[in-house]
């Protein structure tokens, strides 16, 4: 019998550039290996063009993504809660591992610093797959 898959929820305010990025990192990174989902407290209206420019850079592929909310079932579903910048709003649920990432919200940005945020988001994101044992 196979143990559970680790679940990761990336969690922002619009769900539009941080936790997008994070999101195509991860599945990435992981592959099939782990779930991942993402969501913001008030999604936005598109995905962060800029933050699109700079993922596919790297050859990740986050076009075809669209902000959504978090959803309690998906929260409680996942093992790791990622915040980024939604202060109050962060969802809480007991029981659940908890990381805050503070990090620059890539809105309105040049993409020089949307680069910069997506490269830190990168970094962690790596650190996190590597400690969940779920690298390729």
């Amino acid at each position: 019998m196979s143990e559970a898959k680790p679940s990761v929820m990336f969690a922002c305010v619009h769900n539009a550039g941080r936790s997008q990025m994070a999101l195509g990192f991860f599945r990435q990174l992981a592959g099939d290996r782990a779930v991942a989902r993402s969501g913001g407290s008030e999604p936005g209206a598109s995905v962060n063009p800029v933050a699109v420019a700079a993922m596919a850079e790297l050859g990740i592929d986050i076009s075809g993504e669209a902000p959504k909310a978090w959803t309690p079932v998906g929260l409680q579903a996942s093992d790791v809660i990622v915040t980024m910048g939604c202060g109050d709003e962060c969802p809480y649920y007991p029981g659940r591992r908890y990381l805050d990432w503070e990090l620059d919200d890539p809105a309105g940005q040049p993409i020089e610093r949307v680069r910069e945020i997506r490269d830190e988001i990168g970094r962690r994101v790596r650190a996190l797959v590597e400690e969940l044992g779920v690298g390729g």
